[in-house]
């Protein structure tokens, strides 16, 4: 019998290690604004294991659904302050694209034309399509994600930037910097279907799972919009804490919590979805921007700007668990489960 116990206890704790790999068999691609290159890091391990150059300015990343391409938006325009005239640093146009990644073989295999310095994205429910921001163009590019053709254009206004798909209805959300606005797009009519004043130039937005609600993050003036995404009305505004410039968004698996990255307030801001108030702060890395879960939604991977590197917090215990030093000028974080 103590062998038959032994036995069983063996293939449990067998199992248990398994079903652990398997959780964190997934990679993180990080796209490093200044030095031009993306780094990869082992979810496993937390640990660097490639970096690749893939062109100018590197900001917006996604996966696709399946995780057999990642995506990277690339920019020859100069990184300069807001307000400062552009004339003063011509752009190199021929730069500008939407670069595609070999997550298996970990090398740039491609780049589109996508439009004017597009900077951030967001893919369809159904991974064929994505909504490019073109920040100096006022304007959405549709993008086939199957041949890399544009699809269409929708015209906004001044500097979007962040851009969200509900995943109830497919609606896009764009945010628009420069008078402070969030358009709603309707993806097969291409045309704007609402738009809603938030001020405080929005930088990114993210959605509850249901749909229900998107929350826009509002950096000039430190709070995160709430919006009822049926309506399409603002609901409330968020009010984080004294030096937070609210910049990237992510929403737990569960929707009851959201997670605010606040730039030079280098913390991450935890607020709860239910009450819409917050509920604490993580100390992070210097000026972090991107931010995305891991597939359990244990674990928040952090771009820190300044300080290049990636933090990872450990959400349960709401501790930053280490710093992973990656390329110059982190900007954006993606997850794509590991090469099979």
């Amino acid at each position: 019998m103590r062998r038959v116990a032994a036995a069983i206890l063996a293939l449990v704790l067998c199992a248990v290690c398994i079903a652990g790999a398997q959780s964190a068999n997934y990679l993180v691609f990080v796209s490093n604004e200044r030095s031009g290159d993306v780094t990869v890091i082992d979810g496993a391990t937390d640990s660097v294991i490639s970096t690749f150059s893939v062109g100018k300015r590197p900001r917006g990343i996604h996966a696709a659904p399946d995780g057999t391409r990642v995506f990277v938006t690339l920019s020859g325009s100069p990184r300069m302050a807001p307000g400062v005239d552009e004339n003063r640093a011509p752009a190199d146009k021929t730069a500008d694209g939407l670069g595609v990644i070999d997550p298996v073989a970990r090398k740039l295999i491609d780049r589109w034309h996508v439009g004017s310095d597009p900077e951030q994205f967001a893919i369809s429910r159904d991974g064929k399509l994505a909504f490019v921001a073109n920040e100096d163009d006022a304007s959405i590019s549709i993008i086939d994600l199957s041949s890399g053709q544009i699809r269409g254009k929708v015209k906004v206004s001044e500097e979007p930037e962040g851009v969200g798909v509900n995943p109830a209805n497919g609606e896009v959300y764009v945010t628009c910097e420069e008078k402070g606005e969030v358009f709603v797009i309707d993806p097969d009519a291409q045309r704007v279907i609402a738009k809603i004043g938030t001020g405080g130039r929005p930088r990114s937005v993210a959605f509850l799972p249901d749909g229900s609600r998107a929350y826009v993050a509002c950096e000039n003036t430190g709070y995160v919009a709430a919006i009822d995404a049926e309506s399409h009305k603002l609901l409330s505004k968020i009010q984080l804490p004294a030096g937070s410039l609210p910049m990237g968004t992510a929403v737990s698996h569960d929707g009851k919590e959201l997670y605010v990255s606040t730039g030079r307030g280098n913390a991450i801001a935890i607020i709860d979805t239910q009450k819409n108030e917050l509920a604490t702060t993580v100390p992070v890395g210097n000026r972090v921007w991107g931010i995305v879960l891991d597939p359990r939604g244990t674990k928040l991977y952090t771009a820190n700007g300044a300080s290049n590197d990636v933090s990872v917090i450990d959400l349960k215990s709401r501790k930053e668990l280490h710093r992973i030093k990656v390329g110059d000028g982190p900007w954006g974080v993606a997850i794509v489960s590991a090469a099979k």
